[in-house]
């Protein structure tokens, strides 16, 4: 293999962490501000892009280009790389950044690439390539909730990927339909064809609630969705929050709150 072989071990049940065993000089790459602990003996690094060592990522340019590619999908420019650098195994913990799953994904398995949300990755083993998918087509480009640019992770080894709620794992067949709200598609293999269509209906459309476009996903392939998009997640909570003067929520222990105690407010 190509990729470091790391081990895992998947914790919690809806606010999920995995701890990752790491060999000596075995490395793993994971999204900044993901990390929860570690154990001592590992050398964390921070780098431009994904850290690959494929040509496309050697020497400053290539560097600046993965960088680059990771700001399209709104990413941070930086990544961080965990190596044990000593003599015996060593453990490093990743958490989930709100409540959902964590789904391990052996690349070798889906032949060597799935396509996921552009917030979708966590983790992964070194050499595994994270990169920038363009939908080809434009229903899919300006409609596509998320936006037409997805992340693809390429390789032959395992990567980690979080989506919220409840996962499902569903394999479609030769020519098989299903549509999905296009904020509750977590990833795909790349067999898999995409496209957005748009509600049929004006009063379903305006007044139905559940917006005015989604994902048509035809088979051969596997997809998983998420049953809680983050960003349902978070309108429900703004939606729900108390509303001070001037745009911002009072509340116990939130600095809104405080300032406005501190104004004088009641």
């Amino acid at each position: 293999m190509n990729n470091h072989e790391i081990d895992y071990k998947l914790y919690g049940d809806d606010m999920q962490f995995v701890e990752i065993e790491l060999d000596p000089k075995e490395t793993v790459v994971a999204e900044a501000g993901s990390l929860m602990m570690m154990e001592d003996g590992i050398s964390m690094e921070t780098i431009f892009g994904d850290g690959s060592s494929g040509s496309g990522n050697s020497g400053l340019m290539g560097k600046l280009m993965g960088a680059g590619k990771r700001m399209l999908t709104g990413e941070s420019l930086f990544m961080t790389t965990f190596t044990n650098t000593g003599s015996g195994k060593r453990h490093v913990y990743f958490a989930s950044p709100y409540p959902g799953k964590i789904i391990p994904m052996d690349l070798s398995q889906y032949r060597g690439k799935i396509i996921c949300q552009k917030d979708a990755f966590l983790a992964a083993a070194k050499g595994v390539t994270i990169g920038v998918e363009f939908q080809r087509k434009l229903g899919a480009g300006f409609f596509g909730g998320e936006g037409f640019i997805m992340q693809k992770l390429e390789g032959d080894g395992l990567a980690f990927v979080h989506a919220g709620g409840t996962i499902h794992r569903k394999s479609l067949q030769q020519g098989e339909v299903l549509r999905v709200d296009t904020g509750c598609l977590v990833a795909m293999t790349s067999d898999v064809d995409y496209n957005i269509e748009m509600v049929k209906g004006v009063k379903t459309a305006l007044f139905g609630g559940e917006g005015l476009f989604f994902a048509t996903l035809r088979g051969p392939g596997t997809v998983w969705i998420q049953s809680l998009p983050f960003s349902r997640l978070a309108s429900k909570v703004f939606a729900a929050a108390p509303q001070i003067p001037g745009g911002g929520s009072k509340g116990e222990g939130s600095i809104a709150g405080g300032l406005f105690d501190l104004l004088g407010g009641k």
